[in-house]
């Protein structure tokens, strides 16, 4: 990896971060998220951190990146310019600058080339197997999106603190709470057992919502015409749909599209069941991306 920082009397645009990197995207998230262990540290954020961060995340959204520096910066966070060695696509990243509890809170990932369509949520990165080499495919795959990356195992900490899908205490939680605010609409994935719902490959809903919109439909009959055994929440009784999901709740408060995704260990793990994943999947995000 290569890093430049800003010299004295080079260009200080508020839309461009201080410190900028060329670096391997995909490596530099799995990076991070490889060390992530069931018994690790986490402490949560406290109300005013969230709400600091979460003004951050807006600031940088409306492409006030110094102004994000500002307010991440007393938090132990930072932003950073980064562009992608293969794409070249180029990513704002919120992520921690020293050692403390921010290291554990997770990162962010935005398109620094389009206005933000779509994310892609990862609340158990690690403990959901590859459910983080998903993510960073979707991201790299389709322009105008974000990541939204939880900085912990779902078992680190005290008492479920780091399960960052059903606590409202959480950077995680603040981050997308704040994308959702800007009608950001959301597609969350998580990882079932081979054992859990094991009739199904995949298990599609909207969370606490009953309804689904087209884009959403769209996606359940590809991954059927694929081959992919699928169970759509809106319209059946479906396991694991993520009804008590905190982003689905809040999303159905915004009225803004949240989708969960349950998948079986093949449909993420490598090989031509994810690679068919993915591309519908991806085909979500595209949809969005014209939205």
């Amino acid at each position: 990896m290569t890093g430049c920082q800003d010299s004295p009397g080079a260009d200080t645009d508020q839309t461009v971060p201080a410190n900028r990197e060329l670096v391997d995207l995909r490596g530099r998230i799995l990076g991070y998220t490889q060390g992530f262990r069931p018994d690790g540290d986490y402490d949560a954020p406290d109300g005013e951190q969230r709400e600091q961060l979460a003004r951050a995340v807006g600031r940088l959204v409306e492409g006030d990146a110094r102004g994000a520096e500002r307010l991440l910066a007393p938090l132990g966070l930072g932003v950073t310019r980064l562009t992608d060695t293969d794409s070249r696509r180029r990513y704002d990243e919120i992520a921690a600058t020293r050692p403390g509890p921010g290291t554990h809170w997770g990162r962010l990932y935005l398109t620094a080339d389009s206005r933000v369509r779509w994310n892609v949520q990862v609340p158990h990165p690690v403990a959901d197997r590859a459910t983080e080499s998903l993510g960073v495919r979707l991201l790299e795959g389709t322009p105008g999106g974000s990541l939204v990356l939880a900085g912990a195992h779902r078992r680190a900490g005290d008492e479920g603190a780091a399960d960052v899908a059903h606590r409202e205490d959480s950077a995680f939680h603040a981050i997308v709470l704040e994308l959702q605010k800007r009608g950001v609409p959301g597609l969350q994935l998580h990882g079932k057992s081979g054992s859990s719902a094991k009739k199904y490959d995949a298990v599609l809903s909207t969370g606490a919502a009953r309804s689904a919109p087209a884009e959403v439909h769209a996606l359940a009959d590809r991954l059927k015409a694929d081959g992919i055994r699928v169970c759509r929440g809106w319209a059946a009784r479906c396991p694991l749909e993520g009804a008590r999901n905190v982003q689905g709740r809040a999303a159905q408060r915004r009225h803004v599209t949240f989708v969960h995704l349950e998948l079986a260990p093949g449909f993420r793990t490598g090989g031509r069941d994810t690679e068919e994943l993915a591309a519908a999947a991806g085909g979500l995000l595209s949809a969005w991306a014209k939205g």
